[in-house]
């Protein structure tokens, strides 16, 4: 039987079961599915009951008088009694009868009324109901009946008069109907005025010319339906809750005195309609309804769904059963819609669209937003038990109104502000660190308390008893102190707080500086310079972008900064927006990289800032627009500007200047929080073509002489090539420097870290000799094409070498591979005979140094005695015993006649020897153990 039943129905049996335990009754009877009814809340019945002023304390207070309490609560399930049996079925054969497949809690009614000597009946029939009125009104709610004007003609009183002296009186304060005739607005709708008059709706502030307009349309004689159209979030619903308020505290004129404003859901007319027709016979109903009561005015939220809501293949939609009435006057309607929806929706139908009266709401100022999240604090502070400060307040409305960009006050302010107070409450319900440290402490006690049960070990197993009570009576003690603290000291949320919950939600950093930021900041060249060799000029001029934005003095419309990186190929621009990522983010993937070669036609822009309405990959968006929303605090860097089609050019001028730009969607993108850097090689050709044909000078005169002379080319071709207008909103045109050979060597040990990286995977590590790091930059020095050649050069001679190792096994886990190179004296331009060679070694651990490998001061002692002697090492002269001992346990061989020492040769702990003769086998050997 109860599978037929709905789940509004079957939750109605469920709290008859708990009402039955509750009154420590051993059976369900009629009475308790009364009760489950009226507890249920949301069904027809429960409507219906409550219509006729029948509440859940009156009938439990009725039910408690005619049968009492039980002696002694009932365990495991409790059986329905036969009368309650035949309630079951006599719904479900009204149902059928009606032609429903499924019983729902109007029908559980239906069959208690028409049982008609249960408790339950009693008890209606004692609170004052007709029992044929009210199941002639529940079958004509469920079949549209249109005979229920013509019976209170002929004289039919409300349902509920009676004995109950009046329970079913009129709500709505005169209206033409009464209460009990809104049963399908209840259930398809809310009470906005029944709401306002118990204090559920928020205050409404700053909107008193909207609702004074609201209320001159509806006054009209016709066409008076005003439609609210405004942004999203910005209070167009606020506006119709500021209508019902000032109905209820009666600042309203007469023509709109005691109205009852409801709220009409769509979503539930439309939800469970199977068959065609069910819909327009439900709003039908609702229809009838407004037209009996004559005091109603409806709010549709959302109005543009009205327009082909439930229209099946040959049906008709919501909005053409509304539009006679709407003509005639029948029907008072308020609806609310976006500009967007408007234009799309209603315009596009003239027949609707002239019988609804515009009413604008526009974005509120951030003044008037501050006085409304005023208006709101009080709900704010009592949900999440926090204080508000004016501070955060203000910080709420000027913050997220120049911060998000595609949300509208004053929503997005009020958003932050109940963010902020949820993320203080969840903190304040945190245990401390002291309780929970006290928790795993008692749970181990506890587990070790059991394993010596187990054990047998009682006596043991009596002392973690004990221990583990003065655990829980020092953890409830701890416990009662933060507690009552935490209900003594409220919580303050202020502009710290709103400018976390920013934070989190944008990713902009607007929060106030640390002292620990602000000494990163004041060190940002030196953090840079440990990715850039050189080019102080680049790194002092972003590092001054960031500092400008950070501090909170950059202009508040533009870009935090915008830079055209010019210089010769591999000396670092790129490499340089990666290293400001890196230090803003913490790893240069958040770097928005966008490469121009690939947009070098005309039409390939719109892969940029998104197509076209009706062109491929409209709903897509755009490559650099995309990014840009979900990332609006970020690097973007423009590859090779100078590659990209021109077009492209006109289009980010309104980028650095105003920081924003339109998608093709027509959404605003906000570039305020990124830093532009465009990368171009413009100007650079003929002086790198010089510099390769051997007409750079030596001379640290001649190099700034030739930087100048390139940075003046470079700027001339910039010019040749960019309008002006784009080159003057750009902060600051930075020419690269070429890089010199002494910067390549420095550079060596940035690529070998990320190889050093790769091998700490393999819990391996590598060093490199002064003499390899200085053949590695002699090979892969090119004054034309920067430090790519050096990339390539290690990566041929040490990762090309070291992988074939690994694979062979010559080097294993826990070893230091130290890069070494024979057959070159480190100073002669002849490198062609010079080879690198690979030592394994024990790693060095955390304290000094490990088997096999020298430390610092035996590799001198050696050295000195090595050329204090010319190779001879007499024990007695040059060496002491115990300084021989010394060297022999830290690993330097000394023999009494050759006096050969072994070291490692050339690695970083001393220069290599360069006597010849003492060396075996040309490079360092492993320390026999």
């Amino acid at each position: 039987m109860f599978e037929r039943f709905t789940d509004r129905a079957r939750r109605v049996i469920v709290l008859a079961q708990e009402e039955a335990r509750m009154l420590n009754h051993n059976y369900i009877g009629t009475e308790h599915i009364l009760l489950g009814l009226i507890q249920e809340g949301e069904g027809v019945a429960a409507k219906a009951l409550e219509s006729m002023g029948i509440s859940l304390d009156a009938v439990r207070h009725e039910v408690e008088e005619i049968i009492g309490h039980g002696s002694q609560p009932h365990q495991g399930n409790i059986p329905f009694t036969p009368r309650a049996k035949k309630v079951l079925e006599l719904s479900l054969r009204e149902g059928l009868q009606m032609g429903h497949k499924y019983i729902g809690t109007e029908f559980l009614l239906l069959g208690l009324i028409r049982e008609g000597d249960g408790v339950a009946a009693q008890v209606l029939v004692k609170l004052g109901a007709d029992l044929p009125r009210v199941r002639q009104q529940v079958i004509q709610l469920l079949s549209g009946y249109e005979g229920n004007q013509a019976e209170q003609d002929q004289g039919g009183g409300p349902i509920g008069a009676g004995a109950g002296g009046g329970r079913g009186r009129s709500m709505g304060g005169g209206g033409a109907g009464d209460r009990s005739n809104s049963l399908v607005l209840d259930q398809f709708g809310r009470n906005l005025t029944k709401a306002a008059k118990e204090g559920k709706l928020d205050p409404v502030v700053g909107r008193e010319k909207e609702i004074e307009r609201v209320m001159q349309v509806l006054s009209r004689r016709t066409k008076n339906n005003p439609v609210l159209i405004g942004e999203p979030g910005v209070g167009k619903t606020a506006v119709v809750e500021g209508l019902a308020l000032d109905i209820v505290n009666g600042k309203v004129p007469e023509t709109l005195k005691d109205k009852q404003l409801y709220t009409l859901d769509l979503g539930s007319l439309v939800a469970g309609s199977r068959y065609r027709g069910d819909f327009e016979e439900r709003l039908k109903k609702v229809l009838k309804e407004i037209n009996q009561r004559g005091d109603i005015i409806l709010f549709i939220d959302e109005i543009h769904t009205l327009v082909g809501a439930g229209a099946a293949e040959g049906a008709i939609d919501a909005a053409s059963l509304l539009k006679p009435k709407l003509a005639r006057g029948e029907l008072q309607t308020i609806g609310a819609t976006t500009l967007d929806e408007y234009r799309k929706h209603i315009e596009k139908d003239a027949a609707l669209e002239r019988r609804f009266q515009p009413v604008q709401v526009p974005e509120p100022s951030v003044e008037l937003t501050i006085e409304i999240l005023k208006g709101l604090r009080d709900r704010y502070e009592a949900h999440h038990r926090v204080s508000i400060s004016d501070a955060a307040l203000a910080a709420a409305a000027n913050l997220s109104d120049r911060y998000i960009n595609d949300r509208f006050l004053p929503d997005k302010a009020v958003d932050l502000i109940d963010e902020a107070g949820a993320r203080m409450r969840i903190r304040r319900m945190t245990a401390p660190e002291g309780i929970r440290k006290l928790d795993e402490k008692i749970a181990e006690v506890r587990q070790e308390k059991e394993a010596t049960i187990d054990a047998q070990d009682f006596e043991k197993a009596a002392r973690l008893r004990d221990q583990e009570r003065k655990l829980n009576e020092e953890r409830a003690a701890k416990e009662k102190q933060w507690r009552s603290g935490e209900l003594d000291d409220i919580a303050e949320i202020g502009e710290e707080e709103i400018a976390e919950v920013l934070g989190s939600w944008t990713g902009i950093p607007v929060f106030k500086l640390t002292e620990e930021e602000s000494s990163r900041l004041l060190r940002m060249e030196e953090e840079l310079h440990k990715r850039i060799i050189g080019q102080d000029d680049a790194v002092k001029a972003v590092s001054r972008a960031i500092r400008r934005t950070r501090a909170g003095l950059k202009d508040p419309k533009r870009p935090s900064g915008s830079f055209i990186f010019a210089g010769p190929s591999g000396v670092g621009k790129t490499e340089l927006s990666k290293a400001l990522a890196e230090f803003l983010f913490g790893e240069d993937d958040a770097l928005i990289q966008i490469d121009m070669g690939e947009f070098h036609d005309r039409f390939t822009a719109s892969r940029l800032f998104g197509a076209p309405p009706g062109y491929v990959g409209y709903e897509e968006g755009g490559q650099l627009t995309e990014k840009v929303r979900r990332k609006p605090f970020s690097v973007v860097l423009f590859d090779e500007i100078e590659k990209a089609h021109k077009e492209i050019y006109n289009t980010l001028l309104q980028v650095l200047e105003d920081g924003r730009l339109t998608d093709g969607q027509g959404r605003m993108v906000d570039f305020k929080n990124t830093v532009l850097i465009f990368t171009s090689n413009l100007g650079t050709g003929s002086i790198s073509k010089a510099v390769g044909m051997g007409f750079s000078g030596s001379t640290e005169t001649d190099a700034e002489a030739r930087y100048e002379r390139m940075k003046q080319k470079v700027h001339d071709e910039l010019k040749k090539h960019f309008r002006p207008e784009f080159l003057n909103r750009i902060d600051d045109i930075v020419v690269f420097h070429q890089l010199t050979q002494e910067q390549i060597v420095e550079m060596v040990d940035l690529l070998v870290g990320r190889v050093r990286n790769a091998l700490k995977a393999k819990n391996m590590d590598i060093e490199l000799t002064a003499k390899a790091k200085n053949l590695l930059a002699k090979r892969g020095f090119d004054p034309v094409l920067g430090a790519r050649p050096l990339r390539r050069t290690i990566q041929h001679e040490i990762e090309d070498a070291l992988s074939e190792k690994i694979l062979f096994n010559e080097v294993s886990a826990g070893q230091k591979i130290l890069v070494d190179v024979d057959g070159w004296d480190g100073e002669s331009k002849d490198t062609d005979r010079a080879t690198f060679t690979f030592t394994p070694q024990q790693k060095r651990d955390e304290d000094g140094v490990e088997e096999g490998e020298m430390s610092i001061e035996a590799a001198e002692a050696v050295k000195n005695v090595a050329d204090a002697s010319d190779g001879d090492v007499p024990e007695s002269d040059t060496a002491s015993d115990l300084d021989l001992e010394r060297l022999r346990e830290e690993g330097a061989s000394v023999s009494d006649n050759q006096g050969t020492g072994t070291y490692g040769r050339g690695s970083s702990y001393g220069e290599p020897h360069h006597g010849g003769d003492n060396h075996q086998g040309g490079g360092a050997q492993p320390q026999a153990e």
